[in-house]
């Protein structure tokens, strides 16, 4: 009797003991395909990530003849969609790919920083001379404003759309003035410089008309220089009126009749029957995600402390 009760005894052990074994080895199994999968996953995203971020992706690969894209579309400026080092490399990629039939800037911008648009405008001169067999035309989308037409006109020939928005050939400076809303709140403004001007257009002071003055010659200048730009650029198709450099823009169509462009065409009409190269090759540069923040922290940043300066919008 007792023998049979310690075999049971020793039966019934032996059954959990297996039974705790196998909760145990399914344990483990089911916890091996979960980080497994958990793993795969979370690669899975980091590259789509990366990919969709532009951390991964080689250059561009042209091996036969093509019509070279390069997108100008946004706010130009050093920290935002549109900068003179990322358009710099986009030209010089497309310049030196010997496939290169001819270059399309396709804009779609309403303008920025004149000193960007500057760059961008004198490295395309540049890049003309160098390569005289390499046509580069501007084609406008749905605005090419300001510092946008500032670029445009260094191309060989612009073509627009009959609704695009064309012109706004000049320079603001913006900003706000507090003094009245300080007063009611009973705020008193103190402010300590070296330097007599170094407070020249405080938001929170009254006006300074010597300061205004001096603003406003430099704004001159500025206008002086985008309209010499133009007027080198477009040469005798320009028919000026005493609006063009008003800072007035105007449809594709009448932009045509005024000189400010050469004719209606897209980027597929321009390739197809300008430059006669229908393959079209996109050789935009576009920054990665930690360029991007980068830049866009510095500019903020930048503003933050020394305020707007001038802007060709």
């Amino acid at each position: 009797m007792a023998d049979n009760e310690q075999s049971n005894t020793n039966w019934e052990r032996q059954v959990i003991e297996k039974l705790a074994l196998a909760a145990i080895k399914e344990q483990k199994r089911s916890r091996f395909w979960s980080i497994l999968f958990k793993s795969l996953t979370f690669i899975y995203l980091f590259l789509l990530l990366f990919i969709g971020m532009d951390w991964i992706g080689g250059g561009v690969s042209a091996s036969k003849d093509h019509t070279a894209l390069i997108d100008i579309r946004g706010v130009i400026g050093s920290g935002d969609d549109v900068n003179a080092d990322s358009v710099l490399e986009s030209l010089q990629s497309a310049y030196d790919n010997k496939h290169t039939k001819g270059i399309i800037l396709r804009i779609n911008s309403p303008g920025g920083s004149p000193v960007q648009a500057g760059i961008i405008n004198d490295e395309i001169r540049r890049q003309r001379k160098l390569h005289p067999s390499i046509p580069v035309y501007a084609v406008v989308e749905d605005i090419c404003a300001s510092g946008g037409y500032y670029i445009a006109v260094a191309a060989d020939k612009i073509y627009v759309d009959k609704a695009s928005i064309v012109g706004s050939i000049g320079v603001l400076m913006d900003g706000f003035g507090f003094t009245g809303t300080m007063q009611k709140l009973g705020v008193e403004r103190r402010l300590m410089t070296a330097g007599e001007n170094k407070a020249m257009l405080d938001p929170f002071s009254p006006v300074n008309p010597k300061h205004q003055q001096l603003a406003q010659k430099m704004l001159d200048e500025i206008h002086q220089q985008f309209i010499d730009v133009v007027r080198e650029g477009r040469g005798s198709r320009l028919k000026e009126t005493p609006e063009i450099f008003s800072g007035l823009f105007w449809s594709g169509e009448t932009s045509i009749q005024l000189g400010l462009a050469d004719g209606l065409g897209s980027s597929d009409f321009v390739a197809r029957e300008i430059i006669k190269e229908d393959n079209i090759v996109d050789f935009t540069t576009h920054e990665d995600f930690a360029d991007r923040f980068a830049k866009r922290f510095g500019a903020s940043m930048t503003q933050s402390f020394m305020g707007k300066g001038f802007s060709l919008h």
